[in-house]
């Protein structure tokens, strides 16, 4: 039997090392497909997206407005936030509407909290920094405030900062919505046949990390980033759930609304009709 090669490209942050936990510790059966695993961190991924290296990877939904050509979303491996999302913290108490004309250190400018930030005030300066040195540079005032993401929700009181605002909880008001922040694409070119194959299998990783927690979430404690156990738990189930394992109605229409405004505002310099492989 020819064994085909799969690369699956995702962040090294918790809530993807639990959904792949099954299909890293070969705890489901994959057949005559082998996959191979790539970790960066998610504004890389976006970038090699761009130039379509990977067959399947980890996208922030406001890259996939650029890659839409070349790939499609799969329907399970979503990452959406309930009333809550990627924060803006600042090291002084600051109210959002403050954040027009300020220096805002971010991520990346092809990440979804980028896009969001700019929908909510379009004029702010972006301080490009790699996630994990943001809340350094908010603490030594290099920028106003810092656009959190990843576990930085959650860790952020410890080191003194002040919430701004919760970009998730203000999308919700205005929507009644998820927020779609990423999910897992595939590349078109592989053909019908072996999309279904391959979407089989990622789904049925989240459903066993879903249905062996504690094993799947020790597993992901080794790129908790020195979260503690309880802290590591609450993150994994904000964004590894029921809506994970499969986009439902409200989920793809806020996927459509989320790059319908960016392209509306300006952001997004083409219209986007948002494909899913199923």
């Amino acid at each position: 039997m020819t064994t085909r090669q799969i690369t699956v490209a995702h962040s090294p942050d918790s809530d993807d090392a639990f959904m792949f936990y099954a299909l890293a510790t070969n705890k489901i059966k994959t057949g005559d497909l082998k996959f191979n695993h790539v970790l960066s961190d998610i504004e890389t991924l976006n970038k090699k997206a761009l130039e379509g290296e990977y067959e399947v990877t980890a996208v922030s939904f406001h890259a996939y407005a650029y890659l839409a050509e070349k790939y499609a979303l799969l329907s399970s491996g979503a990452s959406m936030g309930d009333r809550y999302g990627p924060l803006v913290v600042s090291e002084s108490p600051m109210k959002s509407q403050e954040l027009k004309g300020k220096v805002v250190t971010v991520p990346g400018e092809m990440t979804t909290a980028f896009l969001i930030l700019r929908i909510f005030e379009p004029d702010f300066v972006p301080l490009v920094v790699p996630f994990d040195k943001i809340f350094e540079t908010v603490l030594r005032r290099k920028a106003d405030a810092g656009l959190i993401i990843h576990e930085g929700q959650l860790t952020f009181p410890s080191l003194g900062l002040h919430k701004v605002m919760d970009l998730g909880e203000w999308w919700y008001k205005e929507t009644q919505l998820p927020l779609p922040l990423g999910g897992n694409v595939i590349r078109k070119d592989l053909g019908r046949e072996l999309i279904a194959k391959v979407s089989k299998i990622l789904r049925q990783s989240i459903e066993y990390a879903l249905e062996h927690r504690d094993e799947a979430l020790n597993y992901a404690m080794q790129f908790a980033r020195d979260m503690e156990h309880e802290l590591a738990d609450k993150f994994v189930g904000m964004y590894v759930n029921d809506r994970t394992l499969n986009y439902g109605t409200a989920e793809r229409k806020a996927v459509q609304l989320l790059l319908n405004l960016g392209h509306e505002r300006n952001i997004i310099r083409q219209p986007v009709q948002v494909e899913f492989a199923d």
